[in-house]
């Protein structure tokens, strides 16, 4: 496993085209390997996510099995001159194999958080239908939900003002859920952008529109799975993975 930092050069016209089309910026990621694993859920998978921080400054990161070549993203979207210089490639498997059941990390995952409805018009028996999470406390409601499963746990509030009821609702008297927890989401974007669907030769494509609701979290979290944790960390959490969800990454606790 590697896990691979490029700094996105904003000034190029063409990486704001990249950064104005999820899907485009999918298939420049895995025209990065000349193999891309299958996506069937047998083994990990390409991941990646892009990071923004002040100075107009955005960061891509892919979480690959194999190592990643992105040369043709440096002549796009990058420092050509740099070359190889222009990206940073570090041995992923060697962390994770380090990893412990009870560590506890700083963690940035970004997520498309969904759950399933029945509309009150819907026949009876009708199938559910994916819906996105879209305030602050039903996302972070989605990800509790699934962290036993993914094998950690967010840590909760210890010692603050928060604990003893400061912030309460009026009518319930509970303090809202994402003051719980050591926890902080951010970048709540709805996506939509257009998809071509391919067809035979001879055919004309359909346009259709993706939409989800992206959200990004950063919090600490203390590990209790650790083969779950794993393959979180490998295969991804949650859906639209091909579009930049589903990637956590880790830092030491300060």
């Amino acid at each position: 496993m590697y896990l691979t930092r490029f700094r996105i050069n904003t000034a190029r016209s063409g990486a704001r085209a990249l950064l104005a089309s999820p899907q485009r910026l999918h298939g420049a990621v895995d025209m990065a390997f000349p193999e891309p694993p299958a996506r069937d859920g047998g083994g990990p998978r390409i991941l990646w996510r892009l990071d923004r921080a002040p100075a107009n400054r955005v960061d891509l990161l892919i979480s690959s099995p194999g190592r990643p070549d992105l040369t043709h993203l440096a002549e796009q979207a990058g420092w050509p001159s740099l070359g190889a210089e222009g990206w940073a490639t570090f041995a992923y498997g060697d962390f994770l194999d380090a990893l412990a059941v009870g560590g506890e990390w700083a963690f940035r995952l970004t997520a498309n958080p969904l759950h399933h409805i029945r509309r009150e018009q819907d026949p009876v028996g009708a199938p559910t239908k994916r819906a996105a999470h879209v305030t602050v406390g039903h996302q972070v409601g989605w990800l509790l939900k699934h962290q036993e499963r993914a094998g950690f746990e967010v840590l909760p509030r210890e010692g603050t003002a928060v604990e003893s009821g400061a912030g309460a609702d009026a009518e319930t008297g509970e303090t809202p859920v994402q003051w719980r927890y050591q926890l902080v989401v951010h970048d709540r974007t709805p996506v939509r952008f257009p998809r071509r669907t391919e067809q035979p030769r001879g055919r004309r494509g359909s346009d259709s529109d993706v939409r989800f609701t992206r959200a990004t979290f950063d919090g600490r979290l203390r590990i209790t799975d650790l083969t779950a944790f794993r393959r979180t960390l490998t295969h991804g959490m949650g859906k639209s993975k091909a579009y930049g969800c589903g990637l956590m990454t880790l830092a030491p606790v300060k």
